[in-house]
């Protein structure tokens, strides 16, 4: 089409230089940074009920209930019916945190799992998809003919919370749906311990090769504790998988105690470095901890105040950078804390996701080592394999304040990324 008037002769775009690449949604492994996470795909529903409406459902309240295909679909018809869904969330905690992480990097992750192969409107799937960030590569994806999982949240008039937890097609992920090569080339590998309960269940297999394949190309295995039920339930499998493929760690206070039989969380911590490189334990108004391994040689100091607790000057050595304990010839536990971002929300809309914020902020700073290292390899950041990009003490401001942006929403997912300058601090800080 031709336009009208007067024209400026010089062209518009840079015509004599190559046309850029048109930017790819499909991860790349020979060009992105990227992470990559298997989970069982679900969508989370909540719904107020009536005591009533549990006992006539044969649901056992305050408890996480494994249900039938067909009893959760009736139950979710008669909440449709009467009007008593609030929300639908994507869910499950690996696809909260590769969606955060995509927010937070605006860049690119891949999700392992299911997903229904015809989506129709209204479905779990059809939720799932509305509310997963597009940077999330969905292209490996295994398609199934039923539904993905659902898991109900039923919240009764004295605010206690029941869950039903319906399945469906979720745990039927094949090994032969694991990428090698986009794990090959990831920044991190990320799962949670939900699949090992899912005995007998093809997913079981598919994590399976999933780790063996992060751990013979060296990518670092990150793993999230599901619930203290879970923990308890599966505790030798899991310290058994921990020992063999695990390099970070997250949890919070309660699996942390069931993990390792202390209650307090530094203590916690102490132990769980015996198996792992490093860990991140969310204490709720506590604020949270991450701790990890470093070398003695490469130790700093930090300049906040020196506290002391079940450890003494615990957080001496905060200002260190985490490392690998393969890659330390004197090895060095180190613990840093943090509480929470401005003493924490006046009110808590919602804490289903706030530890995945967490861990999402931590893969963060590991993608942005992976990142730095290979465009600028030579640079004094990697002068040691740094397992991360900035100190413990930094993630750990970084996780907080991940944390609290889900705190003060309703949904378990990031909506937007971060400010670029934070109203809670001075103007003078900004003109440094």
């Amino acid at each position: 089409m031709k336009f009208p008037g007067l024209r400026k002769i010089k062209h518009y775009f840079p015509v004599s230089q190559p046309k850029p690449q048109l930017p790819s949604f499909e991860v790349r492994p020979e060009l992105d940074t990227y992470i990559v996470g298997l989970d069982q795909t679900i969508v989370d529903v909540v719904a107020s009920v009536t005591d009533d409406f549990l006992v006539r459902y044969d649901i056992q309240k305050g408890l996480s209930n494994l249900v039938e295909h067909a009893k959760a679909n009736a139950i979710y018809q008669e909440l449709v019916a009467k009007q008593a869904i609030s929300d639908h969330f994507a869910g499950g905690t690996i696809g909260n945190t590769i969606h955060n992480y995509s927010v937070l990097a605006d860049d690119k992750s891949v999700l392992l799992g299911v997903m229904s192969a015809n989506i129709a409107l209204g479905s779990p799937a059809y939720h799932y998809v509305c509310h997963t960030s597009s940077k999330v590569d969905m292209n490996h994806l295994q398609g199934v003919a039923g539904d993905i999982g659902r898991g109900i949240t039923m919240i009764t008039p004295d605010g206690e919370r029941t869950f039903v937890i319906d399945p469906s097609d979720m745990d039927q992920l094949e090994p032969d749906y694991i990428p090698t090569d986009i794990i090959a080339a990831a920044s991190a590998f990320v799962v949670s311990a939900y699949p090992l309960r899912a005995i007998g269940q093809p997913i079981q297999r598919a994590m399976h090769k999933a780790l063996e394949d992060a751990k013979a190309h060296d990518v670092p295995v990150v793993m999230s504790l599901g619930t203290r039920h879970l923990v308890e339930e599966n505790r030798e499998q899991i310290i058994s998988t921990i020992k063999n493929y695990v390099n970070v760690l997250a949890m919070n206070e309660l699996e942390a105690e069931a993990l390792t039989g202390f209650a307090d969380p530094l203590k916690a911590a102490e132990a769980i470095l015996d198996h792992t490189d490093m860990v991140l334990i969310t204490a709720g108004p506590e604020g949270l901890y991450l701790c990890g391994h470093t070398d003695d040689s490469v130790k700093r100091e930090s300049s906040n105040p020196i506290k002391s607790a079940s450890l003494a000057d615990f957080n001496q050595y905060e200002f260190s950078r985490p490392m690998l304990r393969q890659y330390c010839e004197q090895p060095l536990k180190v613990y840093s804390h943090i509480d929470p971002y401005l003493g924490g929300p006046e009110r808590i809309k919602n804490t289903n996701g706030a530890g995945d914020g967490a861990l999402s902020a931590i893969l963060h700073d590991m993608a942005a080592n992976h990142f730095h290292k290979q465009v600028q390899p030579l640079s004094g950041k990697h002068e040691m394999p740094y397992l991360a990009y900035s100190s413990f003490a930094q993630i750990c401001k970084y996780a907080n304040r991940v944390s609290y942006e889900i705190l003060v929403q309703n949904a378990p997912r990031l909506s937007k990324g971060l400010p670029e300058r934070e109203d809670s601090l001075e103007e003078a800080y900004w003109e440094r």
